[in-house]
């Protein structure tokens, strides 16, 4: 069992990223509150339910049999909801505006956390219910903070990789204007990329804006993805899908299509998640992976994966609390590992043992150490889908980069107003 996301996982997962940004605002974002809610039960004990997808419930159920061996009068039991993002995150948003108590702990997609936080449906994790993060890789704690409060603990991450076929390009590119010169040797396609009009759009279009030293919020929310820096990064993806750098099939490719370019032996290199690299290795590809590379190095990759939230109505709280710091034990994140589910806690990438079996995780180290969570606003969906939008008719259609993130800064400042 490779440590990647098998071609399963990793094609639920794009479906997932579509799924969450198709969604509207159901969740009635523009009542949240910047403040604090107050937290009552802190010190609440007993049974739990725990809410997750029904995708990945079979990386839990073990840890979660452990935990009820040794906490038989706290036992947790698993809810599994609908597999499709839009019907889990509807499940919860219901039961939260009802205030209802249903479920104690839930698994939050990481583009949810911000939204659920700033409708004051999430425990802020302070006071009684503080957990050390000081040993989990810091830019999954960024995508569970809302306000400088943390508000979920990361479960498990995930984060983008640059696959090379050796027998294409022999040596590794240090910048992408590196990436850019292999190209010039290499026969057929270079670079296969997500460009298709989804959320693997937003995740490439914000990783070029970022690796360029760009960002499309800050840290109040307020656009700046018209900056100078944002604008290189966009047109750095924009002339690289013109001159051939990018494959002229990546407008229409998902983490699927990307994955078939690269284990058929079509394209010399391929920005995809971790999942791939089993399948490259298993379809005879001399593969080598890294970081991805920007202008000055490595590259940004956007972050993936769930945090585990608590129900700010839950009467549990202090049961909640030792389950979710209970996922992130050594133990059980060497067992994400070992299921194909990128563990958050930083001392697993450095294990000689888990290196051995999965030599590629120095790499994915790196990637989720130069790692940015997607724009954390309770408004993401309309973020992703101004950037998507833009992003699009600049590769396809010749919309300037200067009127492409006019009209992105534009589509934001509606959505937060």
């Amino acid at each position: 069992m490779n440590f990647s996301l098998t071609r399963k996982a990793g094609a639920t997962l794009a479906a997932t990223f579509l799924a969450a940004t198709a969604l509207t605002a159901c969740s009635s974002t523009d009542e949240g509150s910047a403040d604090a809610p107050a937290v009552d039960n802190a010190d609440g004990r007993g049974p739990i339910t725990f809410a997750m997808g029904k995708n990945d419930t079979d990386k839990l159920i073990p840890i979660i049999d452990k935990w009820n061996e040794e906490h038989p009068d706290e036992e947790v039991t698993l809810s599994e909801l609908a597999g499709e993002a839009d019907a889990q995150r509807e499940t919860l948003v219901q039961s939260l505006q009802a205030g209802n108590s249903d479920y104690d702990v839930m698994a939050l997609d990481v583009i949810w956390t911000a939204d659920f936080a700033a409708n004051q449906w999430l425990a802020p994790l302070e006071g009684d219910l503080e957990v050390d993060t000081s040993e989990l890789l810091e830019a999954t704690v960024e995508s569970a903070t809302y306000n400088d409060t943390l508000y979920a603990l990361p479960q498990n991450t995930n984060g983008q990789l640059l696959f090379r076929d050796a027998d294409k390009v022999a040596e590794a590119p240090t910048t992408f204007d590196e990436l850019k010169a292999s190209c010039e040797e290499v026969e057929g396609d270079c670079l296969t990329t997500q460009l298709k009009q989804y959320e693997g759009l937003t995740v490439n279009t914000v990783g070029f804006i970022e690796g360029w030293g760009g960002s499309v919020i800050d840290d109040q929310g307020a656009p700046t993805v018209d900056s100078d820096e944002a604008k290189e990064g966009l047109q750095a993806l924009v002339d690289a899908y013109e001159d051939g750098t990018i494959a002229s099939g990546s407008t229409a490719a998902t983490e699927e299509e990307t994955n078939l370019a690269f284990t058929e032996g079509n394209t010399a290199y391929a920005i995809n998640w971790p999942y791939m690299y089993t399948n490259a290795v298993d379809a005879g590809i001399n593969v080598e992976v890294q970081p991805l590379v920007a202008k000055d190095g490595v590259g940004v990759s956007t972050l993936g994966g769930y945090n585990n939230g608590i129900n700010i109505n839950s009467e549990k709280k202090a049961t909640a609390r030792d389950f979710i710091e209970f996922i992130i034990n050594e133990e059980n994140q060497t067992s994400f590992a070992d299921a194909s589910f990128p563990p958050v806690l930083a001392s697993i990438y450095d294990d000689e043992a888990l290196i051995e079996k999965y030599p590629y995780l120095p790499a994915l180290k790196e990637s989720l150490e130069n790692a940015a969570p997607r724009p954390v606003s309770p408004f993401y969906p309309a973020i992703s889908k101004a950037v998507q939008d833009n992003a699009y008719a600049a590769l396809t259609d010749g919309k300037s980069v200067d009127d492409a993130t006019a009209d992105m800064k534009a589509a934001i400042e509606q959505a937060s107003n």
